[in-house]
């Protein structure tokens, strides 16, 4: 599809207000709405952009140049703007577009966004392959059918349902790739690494979790021409659910970049469907790399929480941060959160090749303010640090060995060795282990009797050990607070470290 196209869908009347022959050329990707005035990064290239102009204001001379300027940054292919705010293109807009060499389109009032990206992906997915053999499988009675419920923004079980009926076909179901149903029964977990079992329906490459997969139960032969023509109408589906989960991406983007700035979040929790007063429940991810260059895109978290989060059907936004953090504000409770993403996890980690994995932090249920929001992700981020499983939570934070593990380990290493250098120094020159004996000491709370008993020695001799340690260490272990000192140290050994 290219630019011009969109000057002969007849039904939606959108006029050329800017424009060369060649820019009208530029071959379409996608399509991205935006009321930003610099919506840059969550652009890609070649997509269309669509704006009801909410941003411009007459008396601000400079926004439209601005707008354009991010615009042409991002590569987009054009600017399709809505007359139904301002009644008109504003004439500064069409100046803008023309400097920087995009083209601009109109779309008349009354003609829903929603309509322009429908036809758009439509043909992006649909009509472009409505030639091919294995559509041409499907009788065009029943094509043009299921074709009307895609273009009435029908379920994808309803229009699966009627395209079984029609067809005669086995019993069919979609999935997600990443194992979430769609339609029709639930499918078996996915394999690991990019497709999966089924056809695919629609875009595939955004992530190895995105993208849907239709099967016949039993896929045999003798169906597989159907199915495929079959999976090429669904296409557009697929196509509007990749989209919509974008814009949901792109908004939850925007609500943690207002976090990080203290900036208000009336606007920014409504667009994501998320209630003002809270409280929400924050989650980071991220997919740690098997080996050095082995670093996943960093939307591939983002990806997977969403998968993993939708079927608790609650309001959820879940999104990269301009720093490239991802992270989840959810509308459940914490517990349900975690349980959640514990059973989704298996089958989305099943996705990623090599040796990847992916990591998930369940922090506690804030109210929905920015500072209350900042202290949750920041307690989630410090579980996802330190868990000792893939999916950490805060309710484990509730020992002194679990606090530590969330600190850096070039920090409590620092600490190990501040504290304990002494008795390590002692221990490599000599035969006996003070760092032991002051590890069974603290496990048995102080009890000479049964420090002693535990390692087979002397009472008497414990008390010596025990003194030596003291003076080398300069701490005194009647004290609690030096007992806790280290304790802490001990807990803070690095892996290869002899207790």
């Amino acid at each position: 599809m290219i630019v011009g196209d969109l000057l002969h869908l007849d039904d939606l009347s959108i006029r050329l207000a800017w424009g060369t022959p060649d820019l009208l050329d530029r071959p379409v990707t996608g399509v991205s709405s935006t009321d930003l005035q610099d919506p840059a990064r969550y652009l890609q290239p070649g997509e269309l952009v669509l704006t009801g102009l909410v941003w411009w204001q007459p008396a601000d001379a400079s926004g439209a140049l601005r707008f354009a300027t991010a615009l042409r940054s991002a590569g987009v292919a054009a600017l399709l703007a809505g007359e139904g705010t301002h009644g008109s293109i504003p004439d500064g807009l069409a100046e803008a577009c023309r400097t920087h060499a995009i083209p601009l389109l109109a779309v008349p009032a009354g003609v829903s966004f929603r309509a322009v990206t429908d036809r758009v992906y439509l043909r992006l997915w649909g009509d472009l392959r409505a030639g091919a053999q294995d559509t041409a499988a499907i009788p065009e009675t029943v094509r043009s059918e299921l074709l009307d419920l895609v273009r009435t923004e029908a379920a994808p079980g309803q229009v699966l349902a009627r395209a079984v009926g029609r067809l005669g076909l086995p019993e069919c179901s979609i999935a997600t790739a990443g194992g979430r149903p769609v339609a029709g029964p639930p499918q078996p977990a996915p394999a690991a690494g990019r497709g999966g079992p089924g056809l695919p329906v629609g875009p595939q490459d955004a992530s190895p979790f995105d993208g849907w997969r239709l099967r016949a139960h039993p896929h045999t032969p003798a169906v597989e021409p159907a199915l495929q023509g079959l999976a090429d109408l669904l296409a557009p589906l697929a196509a509007r659910a990749r989209a919509a989960a974008g814009t949901r991406r792109r908004a939850a983007g925007r609500l943690l970049d207002a976090l990080a700035d203290d900036a208000g979040l009336t606007e920014p929790l409504a667009a994501c469907g998320l209630a003002e007063t809270g409280p929400l429940v924050a989650v980071t991810a991220r997919i740690e790399p098997g080996r050095a260059g082995d670093e996943a895109p960093a939307d591939w978290a983002a990806h997977a929480l969403a998968e993993a989060l939708h079927p608790l059907d609650a309001p959820y936004a879940a999104g990269t941060d301009r720093t490239g953090l991802t992270a989840a504000l959810v509308a459940a409770p914490a517990e349900r959160v975690a349980e959640r993403l514990r059973r989704a996890r298996p089958a989305l980690q099943a996705r990623l090749t090599g040796r990847r994995t992916l990591r998930i932090g369940v922090g506690p249920a804030a109210p929905a303010t920015p500072q209350a929001l900042r202290a949750a992700l920041v307690q989630a981020r410090y579980v996802l640090a330190g868990a000792t499983g893939p999916v950490g939570s805060t309710a484990e934070l509730d020992s002194l060995d679990g606090l530590l593990r969330g600190i850096p380990p070039e920090v409590t290493a620092a600490f190990h060795t501040r504290l304990l250098a002494p008795l390590t120094a002692h221990d490599a020159e000599n035969g006996v282990s003070l760092l032991g004996t002051l590890a069974v000491f603290l496990d048995h709370d102080g009890s000479w009797a049964r420090t002693a008993e535990q390692l087979h020695i002397h009472v008497n001799t414990v008390h010596y050990r025990i003194r030596r340690i003291e003076e080398l260490t300069g701490r005194n272990l009647a004290r609690l607070r030096d007992r806790t000192d280290l304790r802490a140290a001990l807990l803070c050994a690095p892996a290869a470290a002899v207790r």
